[in-house]
């Protein structure tokens, strides 16, 4: 719980999951509306490649915390170098 309010562990990348499949529900159905209103060939892409680009934004989020999480654990494993 330390962790926690301490900001050294995030709840954002778990946030981030449950977007992801939000965000993912909401392209199929949209994919859906569009094969009713647009026509079949954008309802399809839509829900082929909707989540592939959903899934590719949520993954360049969650990159910027793994590169915070290995630099934090580069960063413990370093001896501290300030002469005192």
């Amino acid at each position: 719980m330390k962790d926690f309010f301490n900001f050294k562990q995030f709840i954002t990348p778990i946030i981030i999951q449950i977007l992801f499949w939000i965000f993912v529900v909401f392209s199929v159905i949209a994919g859906l509306f569009m094969m009713g209103t647009a026509g079949v060939i954008p309802g399809l892409l839509t829900i082929i490649f909707g989540p592939i680009f959903i899934r590719v934004y949520f993954e360049v989020i969650i990159l910027f915390f793994k590169i915070y999480e290995r630099l934090a654990s580069l960063d413990d494993k370093t001896p501290n170098n300030n002469p005192q």
